[in-house]
This record gives structure tokens, sequence and C-alpha cells, in this order.
């Protein structure tokens, strides 16, 4: 049974039907609850649905190294694939264009299911930053598995005549806004109804962009027509995306596994078997998954008898957790890189808390342990990071080995540069959703074992010492680097 998270909006707007029951052309609605929030949609879970694998595509540029754009890949969907692909690199396209000379731009694009069955949708949620605040975009793209059709939302819509009056129909719904929300703008364009998905009632959600509508204070607009409104106005495929988003808002959402309360603090299943006061220790960590690669590197490391950190991103964990829980069975250790990769030394307090906070969460109920580590994205601290860090109980992590495989894509100068800068007690940054690292990393472990090395998790690093919440550790010879808590 598919598993549900769901939206809410900022600015919540929706038409209101004259008649309680659907049209007669309608299939028969089910005697459902209300939902207090017309433009929330009910989210599939990903780990839920089978040959799904999420993909990244990332910078690797100085001015694209803040990029993060997430999307799903599916089995037997090749032409969604491509879609998907091409938005991608689109995105990251115009993003290098527009970026040049800003101060840290961002650009960070995660990810939701919007129905999955006869029709699968996806929804894609960009925020990005020029250095003046921070503005969201959504697009949704969906597939007809019947007709093996990818599409933009207005495939939904049974053509140009349907589509002017959808329009027409949001305009209504937006009702007397006052100067704030330029009615003007909702034009009958596929630019501009580039996000529709529908609610567990069968309504058509419509969303548009911050600043899109009006000021970009009125953060997410939203309208919903209600489904006996838009059931003759849908596409053969539109009408399965119905049907889907009401078959998975009917079901009941599972909850995870309970984990111990109060649960464990995280650590490696084979810690306390290397003293690295005497052995030669070296901890290799990666970061930015779980992802397609990450159970090669698994199996390599296994094969190694090596042992490693991972970072692992709150909202990759939520879709993989087979391999979050094979990452803690075989004597890895599980740390925590935010909820969806942003960069933490930009947000205020709650917001780093919230992200910290989700991330563990999803860790400590998929492997039964709490994450006591924290990477920040882009390795970028703030005082109120380590201020959070502190009162959450959590320790960063840095590393004073950079490989720079987001910059490199040859797995030879990769593995070149960790031989050659390996020293006792360094921690190594990688990724692992990089297949360069990835392959890389047999060569890493043959050539550094030959110079003696043992491959720990980074608490081994510091024995029994151990590791303090709210510092900041990027070597395990070099001083704690002391920062002033407020």
């Amino acid at each position: 049974m598919a598993k549900s998270r769901s939206l809410g909006g900022i600015v919540l707007l929706a038409l209101v039907a004259s008649g309680c029951g659907l049209a007669s052309a309608t299939p028969q609605q089910q005697d459902t609850r209300v939902p207090a929030d017309p433009t929330r949609i009910e989210f599939v879970d990903p780990a839920a649905v089978a040959g799904l694998a999420p993909r990244t595509v990332s910078g690797d540029d100085p001015v694209t190294r803040r990029v993060r754009i997430s999307y799903p890949e599916l089995d037997d969907a090749a032409p969604l694939n491509e879609k998907l692909r091409a938005d991608a690199r689109r995105r990251l396209r115009e993003f290098r264009e527009t970026a040049r000379g800003v101060s840290r731009p961002e650009l960070n694009v995660d990810w939701q299911l919007a129905a999955a069955g006869d029709a699968i949708g996806v929804r894609l949620r960009a925020g990005r930053s020029h250095g003046t605040g921070w503005d969201h975009a959504t697009t949704t793209f969906w597939y007809d598995t019947n007709t093996r059709r990818a599409m933009d939302s207005t495939g939904l819509l049974n053509g140009s005549p349907a589509l002017h009056e959808v329009a027409q129909l949001v305009k209504a719904g937006l009702g007397d806004r006052g100067p704030e929300v330029d009615h003007g703008q909702v034009t009958p364009s596929r630019d501009r109804f580039d996000s529709m998905a529908f609610n567990a009632e069968g309504d058509l959600v419509v969303e548009f962009d911050d600043c899109e509508l009006g000021p970009c204070s009125l953060g997410r607009l939203a309208v919903a027509v209600p489904a006996d409104q838009a059931w003759p106005l849908l596409s053969d495929t539109g009408r399965r995306a119905q049907r889907a988003a009401r078959l998975a808002g009917q079901q009941v959402a599972e909850p995870p596994a309970a984990a111990p309360s109060p649960a464990p603090a995280a650590a490696s299943n084979r810690a306390g078997t290397v003293d690295c006061t005497e052995a030669k220790c070296i901890a290799l960590t990666f970061e930015d998954g779980p992802g397609p690669e990450t159970g090669r590197l698994l199996d390599t490391l296994r094969e190694a008898g090596a042992r490693a950190t991972f970072f692992a991103v709150g909202s990759n964990a939520a879709r993989e957790p087979g391999l979050l829980r094979r990452m803690s069975a075989e004597g890895h250790l599980v740390g925590n890189h935010s909820y969806a990769h942003r960069d933490l030394a930009r947000l205020p307090s709650s917001k780093i808390a919230d992200s910290l906070a989700r991330t563990e969460d999803v860790v400590t109920a998929t492997i039964g342990r709490r994450p006591t580590l924290v990477r920040a994205p882009y390795g970028s601290v703030s005082t109120e990071l380590r201020n959070v860090a502190r009162e959450q109980g959590l320790t960063l992590v840095g590393a004073d080995l950079e490989t720079f495989d987001w910059r490199d894509r040859d797995s030879a100068e990769i593995a070149d540069r960790v031989v050659e800068r390996a020293h006792r007690g360094a921690i190594v940054r990688l990724h692992d959703t990089r297949d360069t690292t990835v392959t890389a990393i047999p060569d890493i472990l043959e050539r550094l074992a030959g110079k003696g090395y043992t491959f720990v998790t980074v608490p081994e690093l510091y024995g029994t010492a151990g590791m303090q919440a709210g510092q900041l550790y990027e070597s395990g010879i070099s001083p704690v680097r002391k920062q002033p808590l407020t």
C-alpha cells in the first residue's frame, strides 16, 4: 500500500462548487472527508513504487557549485525519464547563464510523486537565489502508462478550449483579492499552467510560481477547480490521472516502524574493533546520497572490508530506506546532510532546525538509531548552525582532504588526489552520487591499504575522547576548532 504525504499552501484559494455531488458524466465519487485545504496534494511515497531511483544533477564549476537538481527515474518510462533529464539540463544551463557575477547563487530542485499508476505525476519544486532572497517555481510533468506519452501539465486538459475554460475558472477562484493579485496574468498558456495535479477528492489543483501573479510575499498561490467542473475538460490522460490521485488519497498512510524511544545514538556496529591510537586510521565520508551509485559503492566497501561514514540527504533517505538499512547493517555510520541540501548558512535558525530534525526522523525511523553527526551542504557553516547543532545534540563534521570530485570527472585523477594527500587521521570528502567517484573507490582502497591505512568511521578517529555537540571537526589529528557559541 502506498504511503502519502501532504502539501499545504501559504495562500490557499479554492473554488466552491454549487452542488455537493458530481455531474452524471463523472465517475461516482466516494463518500470521503472534505479536506480542510482543497489545494493540498497527497503525494505517493516513492519508496513504495517499484523500479524508481532518485537521480541528481549538480554543478561542476564555481558558478554552479551550489546547484542540486533531483528527479526520479522509473523503469519502463523512458519518455518521462528523458523529459525529466532534459528539464534538469535546461535548468542547469539557464542557471549558469544567469548566475555569473552573483555572490553564492543557489538552485535547489526537489520532487514528489503527485500520482502513480495508470498516470504518473512528477512535481518539481525549484528554489532559487541570485543573492537577493529566495523564490520558488513549481512544474509538474505527467506520464500516461497506457499511451507511453510524457507531457506537460496542459496535457491533462482536452485541448486549447479546455485550457481557456480552466483559466476562466481559476480567475473566478481567485476571487476579489484586491490589487495584490493580478488576474490579467492568468493567461491560458502552457508556461502559466505548468503545474497541475489533483487532490484526494479529484479536484484539479492549479499552482502558480512565487511572484507570478503578484508580490513574492504572497508565497504559494493555488486554486482547486472542483472535480465535477474539471471532469468535462480533462483529456483521457487527465481522467486517468484524476482516478490515480483519488486512489492514492483513499489509501491509509502506514506509520513508520517505531524506533526505541529515546533512540540510541547511531554508531558503527564494528566500532571499538580498531584502536586509532595504534592503527593508521583514515575516514572516508560520502555525502549527497543515497542514490543509484550507492549500492555499487557498498558492494566495493564490503569486498574490501572497509567502513565509511555516509551523510544522507533526508529526502533521498526517505526514497531509499533499503540502502540506509544496508549501510547500518554492514558497519557504516549514517549521518545527517540536511533534508533538501539547502545552504544552511543562509537560513534562519528555525529552518535549520526543521531541516536537520526531518532528516533525523527519517534516519531514526529507518535504522532505529539517531544520527548525531551533521555535515553542512557545501561545507557552509554559520553561527546559527553551530548553535542549532549544540541545542539538538549534534556534532558538525567537515573534512581536511577535499577531493573536488564534484568538479573533476576523471576517476583516476580523483584516486590520485586522495592517495597523494592521505594522512593519518584524515577525513576525506567524497560524493556517492557521482559515478566517477564510485568508480575510483576500488583503486583508492587498494592503494591506501597497501600503505597501511585502516578505514574507519569518523567517531573512531577520536577514540575515548569522543566528539562534542556543536563543535566542528575537520581532522582526526588537528585540535578541535573552538567557535564562540551564542
